[in-house]
């Protein structure tokens, strides 16, 4: 096998960045509970943990109530997340891995979060420290698509192979897979990955590691 240089890490936000599933599930049930409709299930959990926003609010209401569906769409950018971000936490080192990380490696977000992923960094003190954020409003097609991994790959000119994809989920996996780039799965050793880790800071062997071979 050769060495391989990695010229790029793309996260995720949710999941690896961010353990961020009781904002989520603070800010859909509050949402829910505004139509005077039940609290999701453990089931619609995991389901609004990977998706859009819009994907969300589709699959809830539908189940609940089909005929206000398009209504909560088309208020939906209106709608605050801002005061469930401070329950978001930041996953351990993370900053340490930053800092850990080359120089000359970019950073880059690949997220399903639309409008918020911008107050999220901001926030959590985060500003700047990624050269480039794809969220679902950059792309046609979000993940599992690989749409946003490829936009990454083709504004910094790597390839494939020259990036590592850092993703907790399925459609990470799948997005991953299919842009062809080398995947870390983070906490979740179910999932189909070239490296399984634990740790952020394991990012930084990881990338001394494929120098090395």
């Amino acid at each position: 096998m050769e060495a391989e240089i990695t010229k790029v890490v793309i996260f995720d936000c949710d999941g690896v960045l961010f353990d961020s599933r009781d904002a989520n599930i603070a800010f859909y049930n509050q949402i829910l509970s505004h139509f005077s409709l039940p609290s999701m299930s453990g089931e619609e959990v995991e389901y609004v943990h990977v998706s859009t926003a819009d994907e969300a609010f589709r699959y809830l209401f539908t189940r609940r109530d089909p005929h206000i569906v398009e209504e909560i769409l088309a208020h939906r950018p209106q709608v605050d997340y801002t005061p469930f971000i401070r329950l978001m936490r930041m996953e351990p080192n993370l900053k340490e891995l930053l800092r850990a990380l080359p120089q000359q490696i970019k950073r880059a977000v690949s997220t399903n979060r639309s409008y918020t992923i911008g107050d999220v960094l901001r926030i959590h003190g985060l500003e700047g420290e990624f050269d480039l954020v794809v969220s679902a409003l950059d792309v046609k097609n979000p993940k599992p698509h690989p749409e946003s991994a490829l936009k990454i790959l083709q504004h910094f000119a790597c390839s494939p192979p020259e990036a590592l994809f850092v993703g907790d989920s399925k459609a990470d996996q799948e997005s991953a897979r299919g842009a062809e780039v080398p995947f870390i799965a983070y906490k979740n050793r179910v999932l189909q990955a070239d490296y399984y880790i634990e740790d952020l800071l394991q990012i930084a062997e990881i990338v001394t590691h494929r120098e090395r071979v």
